[in-house]
């Protein structure tokens, strides 16, 4: 048994918010309030610490995250730069030091984002969003496949020798719902989109379970120091049996809510697979399928073009008819939908695809599933009131808001208004999930914290309100997102998301109290110390 006190408790649960001790046994709370009650309660064998007024905090969790890229990817080049020629640098670097024939893989260049040489002001300008080629990989890496996927992880931009391995050659055909961009004279330029990543990406040698599971379990300790405690995890089959190893290992000290790939909907429901099966540690969501691409490479499907791209709507993979078909084979075994959309026509059409779903939930007595839209990036006026409307859950990163501020204005216009709208999706009454979509971004909720109450990036930048500031939200609202909202959307919200009696011991000690302090201090915060189930795992 263990008692925390001399503790700032901030708990989350509304009937007792404040607290300064905690008592904790068997891995869950016995009970919250202050020393000499929960003295008088103790028994046995009592490990008492004293906390020194430190903030207590129930653990945040990531919604979105793709756990088995993450953790390969921190052993991957880092190709977020501010300029395309320190991409290339680094991907050199790693060139030169890599045996010959072997792949150089790296991860998170975004071509909206690159500086270009400065003008005579002195300043930098911004990138207009023009594709590198693989001309310029091969000037670096002579030797050696190159693989690098984009920050959105729509898109892809390989070397001369990676799309040889890849078979890829000037006729060969676009991929369905992808494309091999191609320059005026026909030729392959060395950028994939969506699909057509997977054209290389299937000739890159894949790491063995056993290699995804140490990268897991090594990524665990990054994801505590962020005060990560829980998170639901979006990659695929491989993902998967790591995650059941390590917890049959009892090595899995994080809390996983498991979503499944759309193309094994028909596998779950024969085998009759549903919604919240598994244990504490780690337990199935839901079905998640694909309507559309990223902001990013421009893939994301749009009722109207990319502004400068007339015949650019981006790419739908499908219709909400075809989707309805999906979720109706997961609804028969009680198995809820998520549905990644970014655009407005893409989150259209899983609207309609929901609605039909909910009106076959009744007429055939189903269950009343907690459905998702993954990332809402932007949603016609008229959508907009529909997610509440229908009980969908909007889960979203309030840190792709701030990384895609200046891409949104010039690809979206006067339609990115609508856009990263958190503010609107809570007035109209839906739950919020907040998560990262790691590795697109980094998975620090502190992060996502500071993004979704200033709307800023980390220099300040737009402006000293913020961009498009209307949707900014306050601190307790965009915490509970990290908490209640993610607990609530993985059905564990009767264990997980505040720190009351019977809930699992899972909470983060801090050195401020984030309700104190000025928002920039959220860019620097770290988790002091991590409890999951009752244990230290960061002291």
């Amino acid at each position: 048994m263990k008692l925390l006190y001399n503790a700032n408790i901030r708990t989350l649960d509304s009937t007792n918010p404040r607290a300064s001790a905690i008592l904790i046994a068997g891995g869950r709370i016995i009970a919250i309030g202050g020393k000499d009650q929960l003295e008088g309660i103790a028994h046995g064998r009592v490990e008492r610490q004293d906390m020194k007024g430190k903030t207590i905090l129930p653990g945040l969790t990531d919604a979105h995250i793709h756990i088995q890229h993450y953790a390969l990817g921190l052993s991957k080049v880092d190709c977020e730069t501010k300029t395309k020629k320190e991409c290339l640098r680094r991907v050199g670097e790693r060139a030169q030091n890599t045996k010959p024939g072997e792949w150089v893989l790296g991860h998170g260049w975004n071509q909206n984002e690159w500086v270009e040489s400065p003008s005579p002001s002195g300043r930098g300008a911004r990138g207009e969003g023009n594709f590198p080629t693989a001309n310029e990989l091969d000037a670096v890496s002579p030797n050696n496949p190159v693989y690098l996927t984009a920050k959105s992880l729509h898109a892809a931009w390989a070397n001369t020798s990676a799309m040889k391995l890849a078979n890829i050659t000037n006729d060969t055909p676009d991929p369905k719902d992808g494309a091999i961009q191609r320059g005026a004279d026909g030729q392959a330029t060395g950028i994939l989109l969506e699909s057509a990543m997977g054209l290389v990406s299937a000739a890159v040698p894949a790491p063995s379970v056993g290699e995804i599971e140490a990268a897991i379990e090594n990524a665990q300790s990054v994801l505590w120091k962020m005060g990560v405690t829980g998170i639901h995890d979006f990659d695929r089959r491989e993902s998967f049996m790591a995650l059941q190893s390590l917890r049959a290992a009892n090595k899995l000290k994080l809390r996983v809510c498991k979503n499944i790939p759309v193309e094994s909907v028909q596998q779950a429901n024969d085998l009759g697979l549903r919604t919240g099966f598994g244990d504490e540690w780690l337990w199935i969501g839901s079905v998640k399928a694909f309507m559309d691409g990223a902001l990013g490479p421009r893939t994301a499907a749009m009722f109207q073009p990319y502004e400068g791209e007339p015949e650019n709507k981006g790419i739908l993979n499908m219709d909400g008819e075809e989707l309805f078909e999906h979720c109706r084979k997961a609804a028969d075994v009680g198995l809820s939908m998520t549905v990644h959309a970014i655009g407005d026509r893409a989150n259209h059409e899983v609207l309609n695809a929901f609605e039909q779903l909910r009106k076959y939930e009744r007429e055939h007595n189903l269950p009343h599933l907690r459905h998702r839209i993954e990332h809402v990036q932007i949603i016609h006026p008229d959508d907009a009131p529909r997610l509440a409307a229908l009980d969908v859950i909007a889960s979203m990163q309030p840190i792709h808001a701030t990384s895609d501020m200046y891409a949104a204005d010039r690809y979206w216009g006067e339609r990115a208004k609508y856009s990263y709208a958190w503010r609107d999706q809570l007035n109209f009454g839906a739950i919020l999930a907040f998560g990262s979509d790691a590795p697109v971004e980094s998975p620090n909720p502190f992060w996502g914290l500071y993004a979704a109450v200033t709307r800023q990036r980390g220099d300040a930048s737009p402006s000293a309100d913020g961009w498009r500031p209307e949707q900014k939200l306050t601190l307790a609202e965009a915490l509970s997102a990290y908490t209640l909202g993610a607990a609530y959307a993985a059905n564990a919200e009767n264990r997980l998301g505040k720190l009351a009696e019977n809930y699992l011991a899972d909470l983060i000690v801090l050195d401020a109290d984030l309700f104190e302090i000025p928002p920039n201090d959220l860019l620097t915060m770290t988790a002091e110390s991590v409890m999951i189930n009752g244990e230290w795992v960061l002291r």
